[in-house]
């Protein structure tokens, strides 16, 4: 990995759904999946499914800031779910589906204020919910979660949810995107 990658850490829901979203923009190198913002240590995904661990689904995204900014990936994270609506994206609802950024310096979190004020409340008539807050401990999330859509592409809620999502990606992110996953 090189030294000039930077980590972004977000949840838009399902990170099922975020991963696949964010594994397909050039400039981001992995994506990993995992829980953060809870009370528990060491959480697993039956933990944080109770909705009574505090955690959220998030995502770690390592990426080249030279390639894409994290006000870019802010960008592709307010269009690819809804950051108007608590503790829900479409049918999947408790904490741990919050919209939430957890930024890693001072920088991020002043890019994040700026974007939530700026671009998600240009984008969104209803009042944004997108919880920020500073990164707690992060916590990797069991292996059969990682990669999930890119192994599980023909499930039925990969094809009911993720693949919208993919699809609107590749409509209004097509100049953004990898050649190849």
């Amino acid at each position: 990995m090189s030294e000039k990658l930077q980590v972004a850490t977000i949840g838009g829901g399902c990170f099922w759904c975020t991963e696949a979203v964010f594994q397909r923009l050039d400039g981001v190198h992995k994506v990993v999946s995992g829980y953060a913002g809870g009370h528990l240590e060491n959480p697993t995904y039956r933990d944080i499914c109770t909705g009574e661990s505090g955690h959220a689904e998030v995502i770690q995204i390592h990426y080249d800031p030279e390639r894409i900014s994290f006000s870019e990936l802010l960008e592709v994270f307010w269009t690819t779910h809804d950051p108007t609506t608590l503790n829900r994206q479409g049918a999947d609802r408790g904490t741990q589906y919050r919209s939430v950024i957890f930024y890693h310096n001072d920088e991020q979190r002043a890019v994040a204020q700026k974007s939530i004020e700026g671009t998600a409340s240009k984008l969104y008539s209803d009042p944004i919910v997108t919880e920020l807050s500073e990164l707690p401990t992060f916590y990797v999330a069991e292996p059969y979660h990682q990669d999930y859509y890119n192994q599980n592409s023909l499930a039925g809620y990969c094809r009911a949810v993720i693949n919208p999502k993919i699809a609107k990606l590749r409509q209004k992110y097509a100049h953004r995107l990898k050649a190849t996953v």
